[in-house]
């Protein structure tokens, strides 16, 4: 069999990208091309060899049964033009999305990490993954862009809207609970015990979650997928703080330093509750909002906001600023230093709150970003985080980091 160079010029999907979608007929063509007539019965009518199964060939397939080619030239030809023509698909071993007319596919871990590679315009892009299984499978992407789903948006904002109610309601409750200072003195603490109080460090902690609050509207504003990013936030936060809500009620801790001044307690009704819920909720629990309560120590709110602001800033945030990742996790480190240095908070009030605001959103990005609901048990899953399988039911990718402006976004809903 003679063959000079594969050919690839007259393809009938002249569009690489589609090679795996090629059905037997299409298989028999680039064969035929390449001047392989003998083995086209065998690949294609015997065997039924399309794109899938072509692009997984190896040369110990072609050498041992069913195939069992004899011929030596032929075998390194044919992996030859196979190799040459894997080459053409620029199709990464990692679950990706291409949005719309965009230029680059966006690859990222766990964490806020993305690279961006080159591809040519393609409006058919697929996305791939790869499996322990060593297995290809791939699915179509059904969308060009990722939908804003405004109706989820809503409800994950009630969602939070009314854990913070039930959250100011519960800190109402606890306050009163607050055991006698007189009887009950602060608890041993290793780094309260050696850390000296610093008065202004509470304020101090307020304006770093101030200024990370900040950064991460803008970052939201300028997203291309921000509502996708707001339903994460609202979910995330309003989850983690009706935990809070629970670990409150359970166990009433005495307070943590002896200067600390606290509201009276309420005395009487259930509207005098009330009444001081609403003074917590508008002033969002801020000190500097005159908000002087004690008992919500396990755990520790403010940690809650700066580091979930600081984490949801650094996974949707390029990695090639830096600069904007370090300022992050040094407002957030030192806002957890300003809590301990203000004495507000005992130590395991941080840290647990630390711990579970971080794991919590890497478990919601680590499962929406490897696919689980479209996994085979995806069913437990569904069982065990049903607000998550409802967000997240038809997100089927990686949401990359792209940006404009929000009148672009508005324009293309409107143009749908």
């Amino acid at each position: 069999m003679s063959l000079n160079s594969c050919s690839f010029n007259e393809v009938k999907m002249q569009d690489y990208k589609k090679i795996y979608f090629w059905t037997t007929s299409d298989v028999a063509e680039w064969m035929e091309q390449n001047n392989f007539h003998s083995y086209i019965k065998l690949f294609t009518v015997e065997h039924g060899i399309d794109g899938k199964a072509l692009m997984m060939l190896t040369e110990d397939d072609l050498r041992n049964p069913p195939l069992s080619l004899r011929v030596l030239g032929d075998i390194k030809h044919l992996m030859i033009c196979l190799k040459e023509l894997k080459s053409y698909v620029n199709t990464p071993p990692m679950s990706c999305h291409l949005n719309g007319p965009a230029k680059a596919v966006q690859f990222r871990t766990i964490h806020g990490n993305s690279d961006e590679f080159p591809i040519h315009d393609n409006p058919d892009h697929h996305s791939l993954t790869i499996q322990s299984t060593d297995e290809w499978h791939y699915e179509r992407q059904t969308a060009k862009y990722l939908k804003p789903e405004f109706h989820k948006l809503l409800f994950s904002y009630i969602y939070m809207f009314i854990v913070f109610i039930l959250n100011a309601f519960v800190v109402a409750i606890v306050h009163d609970r607050t055991p006698d200072r007189e009887k009950y003195p602060p608890l041993p603490d290793l780094f309260l015990d050696n850390l000296p109080l610093i008065p202004w460090a509470f304020p101090a902690c307020e304006v770093a979650a101030f200024i990370l609050i900040s950064i991460l509207l803008v970052v939201v504003f300028l997203h291309k997928h921000r509502f996708i990013i707001l339903r994460r936030i609202f979910a995330l936060m309003g989850t983690v703080y009706l935990l809070r809500c629970v670990t409150m009620l359970i166990t009433s801790l005495s307070v943590p330093e002896v200067h600390l001044k606290c509201e009276p307690k309420t005395v009487g009704s259930f509207w005098s509750k009330v009444h001081r819920a609403q003074a917590i909720w508008s002033g969002f629990g801020l000190s500097v909002q005159g908000i002087r309560t004690c008992g919500d120590y396990m755990f520790s709110g403010h940690t809650v906001i700066v580091t979930l602001s600081n984490f949801f800033i650094t996974e949707y945030t390029p990695r090639k600023i830096p600069l904007l990742h370090v300022i992050s996790w040094v407002l957030n480190l030192f806002g957890l230093f300003f809590i301990l240095a203000s004495h507000e908070h005992y130590s395991i009030d941080v840290f647990v709150a630390f711990y579970i605001s971080s794991r919590l959103f890497l478990y919601y990005h680590s499962l929406a970003n490897n696919r689980v609901l479209r996994q085979p048990d995806c069913k437990r899953t569904r069982i065990w985080f049903p607000l998550f399988s409802y967000f997240e039911s038809s997100v089927n990718c990686i949401v990359p980091n792209e940006y404009e402006w929000p009148h672009s976004a508005i324009l293309r809903y409107i143009q749908r």
